[in-house]
């Protein structure tokens, strides 16, 4: 059986990086980890390939060779996924998709010939034993969650490393919160569930061995979901690993409660991570009772995320606007808090309501869906807003503007370096940082509008804070992207 593994492309987004990777000469930010992992599901007999749009094109060769063609997606990649189903169709190659975009909308998609929805662990074994005795159905669905114990390294070796700005593995799937507009807990279930220490320095280990020397996102939805576990074993057992190895700073997601817990932060640094995207969503507390972001309310958002990151992790923020509770005056709010606490990386987006998520099925009950959403911080939105939509949009715009004209965004750049303690594990300096420093230099320094900000934030941090110049490097390429992204 020749199977050919198919990642769809992403649009121009906040997390693409597609603007920012190619100063280190990348072309995508991370591989795509799901199908990595059904791969490793597969059959070990079965030919493999992996065509990764964001890196590469799908050729008709490609679909010619393949007895089946298997696809992975989620929302921000419908537009890219029927390009793919259409193209298979042409060829006559059968599909099999699966991932969050199908779960959800799988009657969406009728030229797929084989939906392999919820969690390819427990869904996937039967459909194979179906193709094996010649018996298959177009949907299998699953009620139950995977035990990912049991699940297999990630098929590393279908990926051409060099391609990418920054590899991915998963501890946990799962998230104790029930935040309203998010469908995490609709795929994975509110009880976190863990792999063993010994299986991450397994994926760890493979992956070094290939020769990868640069940054491992864990894509856990909320890594801190077990505390225990982690201060127990999972990072004493990542701080043994990493002596001995300069480098692979680790980055994942967490929830703000982080902040309350000064010994998993040390530890954490201790391990090797340097930045936490977080779901601030709002300085609203009106908004966060609405949303159910109990974690976030009756506490100091500001404090936290200071805390957070004198501790050594950089926060991330996400951000949301178009509560039913937010009024006009967020954007303002929303900007002053995001530029006061050194936020660099902030990802602002309208709300929007995922489909199986508490928010969808409120907001259909009121009748106020406007089809589905984009997945993307775009300025667009599914809902019907409480707010004007002129005002909403115009209020956006300005909130953008706010936050990455070269101005603002190069303060924000300096508040963060001022209060962040850098970790002592120091990235080796090669040829990938040489030439990003010489691109952003040329295209930043000398091209670029932002030029005089450019050069004044990092002769400040020459002067300042000289073992954040590499930080103060990076955040200037990131700005080149989020403006772009952002139209500014």
């Amino acid at each position: 059986m020749k199977v050919l593994l198919v990642y769809p492309k992403f649009p121009d987004t906040f997390w693409s990086f597609k603007h920012a990777v190619t100063f280190i000469g990348k072309k995508a930010a991370y591989p795509p980890l799901g199908l990595l992992t059904v791969a490793a599901l597969l059959p070990h007999a079965w030919e493999k390939r992996l065509v990764d749009l964001n890196v590469m094109n799908l050729n008709d060769p490609d679909l010619q060779w393949a007895d089946y063609v298997f696809i992975s997606a989620m929302a921000v990649q419908r537009s890219s996924v029927n390009e793919v189903i259409k193209r298979c169709k042409q060829a006559g190659v059968k599909i099999v998709a699966g991932g969050p975009l199908f779960t959800h909308e799988f009657e969406e998609f009728q030229d797929v010939d084989h939906m392999v929805l919820n969690e390819a662990e427990v869904t996937l074994p039967e459909f194979l034993r179906d193709l094996e005795s010649g018996k298959t159905k177009r949907i299998y669905r699953t009620s139950g969650f995977a035990d990912i114990q049991k699940t297999p390294v990630p098929a590393w070796d279908l990926v051409d490393m060099k391609r990418y700005a920054s590899m991915s593995l998963q501890f946990s799937r799962g998230c104790p919160f029930n935040c309203e507009f998010c469908n995490v807990t609709a795929l994975f279930g509110h009880i976190p569930r863990i792999k063993n220490a010994s299986q991450i320095l397994e994926e760890l280990d493979v992956i070094y061995n290939l020769g990868w020397r640069g940054r491992i996102f864990f894509v856990d939805d909320n890594f801190i979901g077990n505390k225990r576990y982690l201060k127990k074993e999972l990072l004493p057992a990542l701080i043994e690993w990493r002596k001995g190895k300069r480098g692979i700073p680790f980055n994942t997601e967490a929830s703000i409660n982080l902040a309350d817990d000064p010994e998993l932060m040390a530890m954490m640094v201790e391990a090797g991570f340097d930045a936490v995207f977080i779901g601030i969503e709002t300085p609203n507390e009106k908004s966060l009772a609405e949303c159910n972001k109990k974690q976030n309310k009756n506490r100091d958002l500001a404090q936290s995320v200071r805390i957070i990151q004198r501790a050594g992790l950089e926060v991330q923020g996400g951000f949301i606007v178009g509560f039913d509770n937010d009024t006009p005056s967020i954007f303002k709010r929303q900007a002053q808090f995001i530029q006061q606490n050194g936020i660099v990386t902030a990802m602002v987006g309208l709300l929007q309501a995922p489909t199986g998520t508490p928010l969808y099925e409120r907001l259909k009950r009121e009748g106020r869906l406007l089809g589905k959403m984009s997945g993307n911080n775009d300025g667009t939105t599914n809902i019907v807003p409480k707010m004007d939509p002129a005002l909403l949009q115009e209020g956006y715009k300005y909130l953008m503007e706010a936050l990455y004209s070269p101005k603002n965004y190069y303060k924000r750049v300096r508040n963060f370096l001022r209060q962040y303690r850098k970790p002592k594990a120091d990235i080796p300096l090669d040829m990938q940082r040489v030439l990003a420093l010489f691109r952003a230099n040329i295209r930043l320094g000398i091209i670029g509008k932002e030029r005089l900000q450019y050069w004044k934030t990092i002769v400040w941090a020459l002067v300042r804070r000289p073992r954040l110049l590499p930080e103060a490097i990076t955040f200037a390429i990131y700005g080149y992207h989020f403006r772009k992204v952002a139209g500014i």
